[in-house]
């Protein structure tokens, strides 16, 4: 196993919010991530990437125990996340950017480095370019570009769809497709669009009120009926 948990439990100001959730990420496959909204879906990635602190359960990457590392150890590692609103450092160009995320922490990246993960994600803008004028698109390229840099063994993505349209969707697609054919690394993606999912992920859990209800194929999942009665009744699909 690449990257996974079992077991995982989390409450927060009393409330329950993850119930024994376990889930497995493979190398060079694509874990979807369903639910409908308050499921629990970001704050098991808030446990999986150190920002919080599961009451009980592990979390496992290449056969290491990594549940109570901090954030920064485990993006060290091989850890890293995108979030749902693709924030971008507000007095800083995309090449001032790329530099920041080459210097972040030994071994330093070169700027042909950052050129390849630019030709990576598809991002085509000059580099004086302030990062805050650029697209959601854009942005999320530049975030994703400079996560590249580290050389991730496994990509936590929330929502990356949000905001696109179709042609962007079908682009972000082939991107994420590279990554895992191409570089071996495993992601588990929070998603909405289901043909976003439907069309890159090679497995899925769907969370309702912080349990797992189905698992299995994008279109097992889909068609499950108590899938369909905890979300996609009354969602626009």
């Amino acid at each position: 196993m690449l990257f996974g948990c079992e077991g995982i439990c989390l409450s927060l100001g009393g409330r329950q919010i993850l119930s024994d959730i376990a889930l497995e990420a493979k190398p060079g496959e694509i874990l979807g991530l369903v639910g409908p909204n308050g499921a629990g879906k970001t704050s098991l990635f808030e446990v999986l990437c150190g920002r919080y602190t599961a009451d009980q359960g592990q979390v496992t990457l290449e056969d290491h125990d990594i549940t109570t590392l901090a954030f920064h150890r485990r993006a060290r590692m091989g850890v890293a996340r995108t979030y749902q609103s693709p924030v971008v450092p507000a007095s800083l160009t995309v090449g001032e950017t790329f530099r920041a995320a080459r210097k972040s922490h030994k071994p330093y990246r070169s700027r042909h480095d950052a050129e390849w993960a630019a030709r990576l994600t598809h991002l085509r803008v000059p580099w004086d370019t302030p990062a805050t004028v650029l697209g959601a698109f854009d942005r999320r390229k530049l975030m994703l570009a400079c996560l590249m840099l580290r050389g991730p063994k496994v990509l936590l993505m929330d929502e990356p769809a949000s905001g696109l349209i179709n042609a962007e969707i079908d682009e972000l697609d082939l991107i994420i497709r590279r990554l895992v054919d191409e570089y071996g690394i495993g992601v588990v993606l929070i998603e909405h669009r289901l043909e976003l999912l439907a069309a890159v992920a090679d497995h899925c859990i769907v969370l309702d009120l912080g349990e797992v209800i189905a698992s299995g194929t994008p279109r097992d999942v889909f068609d499950n009926p108590r899938v369909h009665e905890a979300y996609f009744e009354g969602v626009d699909a």
